[in-house]
């Protein structure tokens, strides 16, 4: 069965953003192992911090993203300037990759200061959800719906449409 991880950077509050990620999580049980993993979002003190303390945070987010990556999973970046796909994008690379034998993959979720060059430069694909800026919690419920979608997809359940 496929492995599917997904690494966040920051916690999820909003009980309505953790109802929606539990239904597609559940949802997901049946088609791949899937697992989220969440990650304490580095905490900068400064108010206006420079983009040398960013980095250093980012850093050591980075350190800890690539302590939780499993080994010969495909990482997978959530940024901006990543390439916009479509659900059928996303369930064709996903698909590929299970048929290669190279098929577990890492989504990354950055924290509020995004995600570090480091990251950005191991990750075998970069992706964006959009042009539209969303918040993280919203962005984990959105990929983890997409995530489903492209199982959905793939298993021909009736759900995508």
């Amino acid at each position: 069965m496929q492995k599917v991880d997904l690494i966040c950077i920051g916690k999820l509050n909003a009980p309505y953003f953790a109802a929606g990620v539990a239904e597609y999580q559940k949802r997901l049980g049946n088609l791949c192992e899937f697992r989220i993993i969440e990650l304490p979002e580095e905490t900068i003190s400064e108010k206006n911090a420079s983009a040398a303390v960013i980095e250093k945070a980012l850093e050591k987010e980075a350190k800890a993203i690539l302590s939780n990556l499993r080994k010969g999973s495909a990482l997978i970046a959530l940024c901006v300037e990543g390439k916009l796909i479509s659900s059928e994008d996303l369930a064709a690379d996903l698909a590929n990759r299970a048929v290669s034998g190279a098929g577990d993959v890492t989504f990354v979720i950055g924290s509020s200061h995004g995600l570090s060059p480091t990251i950005k430069k191991m990750a075998s694909a970069k992706i964006s959800l959009g042009r539209i800026t969303l918040p993280h919690q919203l962005a984990r419920l959105v990929l983890t719906e997409q995530i489903y979608r492209a199982f959905a997809i793939n298993h021909h359940i009736k759900y995508h449409k």
